[in-house]
């Protein structure tokens, strides 16, 4: 039977455990309340700008013969190098939420590796780095305190080069994976190819479907203009769509080993109660054999 002091340790400090849980999950409930209305009206701003270059680039496939002559619109088929870009948190403590994005970039370089396509890999959040960097995975670039407070200077500038090398067929792809919130008990996984765009989504369109008005001979120069923002924009959007998604994993993890807790401390109080029990009928059966001793 175990001794009971040390019965009383484990309780206090499965107790202290319980305390600490509670309290980071109700921090991470007050922060996805944030996250989450942030990543509702980004929303409604990356909606907008998708149906401004579908217009546009409907018009130039419309009206220009031979379509989109644009690289940000190309069908690749061959590609040599691509970028790419994952996010994963600074914090651990979250479930399942960091190994989801993990796998997923493990995959997609695993499919790049067969085709014998060079891939660099550009990490966002301190666990995807130091896990890639621990199994030898060479990072071309990294940041690991960005996911966690979302920047839309830095996000840019982390992308930017991207977007620039692609434009100059250094690259031949871009892709961005992140694990982004569904809703409060729910992370979705994103595995997006947002390098080349793809060109057979718009339809053609001579009409225009909003007040937008653009000069046929200035067409081109903005799409080519707006690609670059929805590239970047998306970007921006993944560390805010993951920030929640993080919260929302959060608050889930520290629920459940707040309960786990809970159940453990039900367990060794029972487990307390027998041994003390125990230990008073030890005595009194030590008691009683010692008058019987001395009759």
């Amino acid at each position: 039977m175990a001794n009971l002091k040390d019965i009383q340790r484990q309780i206090k400090s499965v107790s202290n455990t319980q305390k600490t849980t509670r309290a980071m999950k109700l921090v991470s409930t007050a922060k996805l309340r944030r996250a989450e209305e942030l990543a509702k009206r980004s929303r409604l701003y990356a909606d907008k700008m998708n149906q401004v270059i579908a217009e546009i680039a409907g018009r130039i496939k419309c009206n220009k013969v031979g379509g989109i002559d644009n690289r940000c619109f190309s069908k690749i088929d061959n590609p040599k190098t691509v970028d790419i870009v994952f996010v994963t948190a600074d914090k651990g403590l979250c479930g399942g939420f960091n190994i989801q994005t993990i796998k997923a970039v493990k995959k997609l370089l695993a499919e790049y590796k067969e085709q014998n396509v060079k891939v660099r890999l550009r990490g966002i959040g301190k666990k995807g780095i130091e896990f890639f960097k621990y199994n030898e995975v060479e990072l071309f670039d990294s940041v690991s305190d960005l996911s966690s407070r979302p920047d839309k200077e830095r996000s840019d500038s982390f992308i930017k080069s991207s977007i620039e090398e692609f434009k100059d067929g250094k690259i031949d792809a871009l892709h961005m994976v992140y694990n982004g919130y569904k809703n409060m008990i729910t992370q979705e996984l994103h595995v997006n190819k947002v390098l080349p765009v793809d060109a057979d989504q718009f339809e053609c369109n001579e009409e225009p479907k909003s007040i937008l008005e653009v000069e046929a001979q200035d067409e081109e120069h903005m799409l080519d203009s707006l690609v670059s923002r929805y590239v970047e924009y998306a970007m921006y959007y993944s560390l805010i769509d993951s920030v929640a998604a993080e919260h929302s994993a959060r608050m889930q993890a520290m629920d459940t080993a707040t309960n786990n807790a809970k159940d453990m401390v039900k367990s060794l109080n029972v487990q307390f109660n027998k041994a003390r029990q125990a230990a008073i009928t030890t005595e009194l059966i030590e008691i009683i054999s010692g008058v019987e001793s001395m009759k």
